[in-house]
């Protein structure tokens, strides 16, 4: 086995292979979520009642504080396997409910103008790519440099 083989086998068996994945799926929800925030839940409630969902308001507010809340959590580490089923949800939600009549393509480019890209309806590819790695998250766990594992190391002392 090469020396590169090995470093990489022993990053992906204590976990470190996946640290960047649970730092920016954890980053995308709570910005997703602060975005929604800062324009008002109530801006969003509009969406949510659009999409024929009851109680836009509270659905509003709970899926902001899940995706700010939520997604801080996944990117500290804390809570991951259970807070992976509820922002699943919302991606379901999102792919179903918005991104699916647009097809797979999250990039649509339109045209490209003097002021920048113009693009197009956004597909349902980048709802999938967090549904999959919300699952292996899920499954494999926080991984090194987390707050279960300092959490799980202090109380095994």
């Amino acid at each position: 086995m090469s020396k590169i083989d090995g470093i990489r086998s022993k990053l992906a068996k204590d976990g470190w292979a996946l640290l960047p994945l649970r730092l920016i799926v954890g980053f995308g929800f709570a910005a997703h979520g602060f975005a929604k925030l800062a324009r008002g839940p109530e801006h969003f409630a509009s969406i949510v009642a659009a999409m024929g969902v009851p109680a836009a308001l509270p659905v509003a507010w709970a899926t902001v504080v899940l995706e700010l809340v939520g997604g801080t959590c996944l990117m500290l580490g804390a809570f991951v396997g259970p807070l992976s089923v509820p922002l699943g949800v919302v991606m379901i939600a999102a792919l179903l409910r918005v991104h699916l009549p647009y097809g797979f393509s999250s990039v649509r480019l339109k045209a490209l103008t003097s002021s920048g890209a113009e693009f197009g309806p956004v597909g349902y590819e980048l709802n999938l790519l967090y549904l999959a790695a919300l699952v292996a998250l899920a499954f494999y766990g926080p991984g090194p440099f987390s707050v279960h594992r300092a959490t799980a190391a202090r109380i095994r002392k």
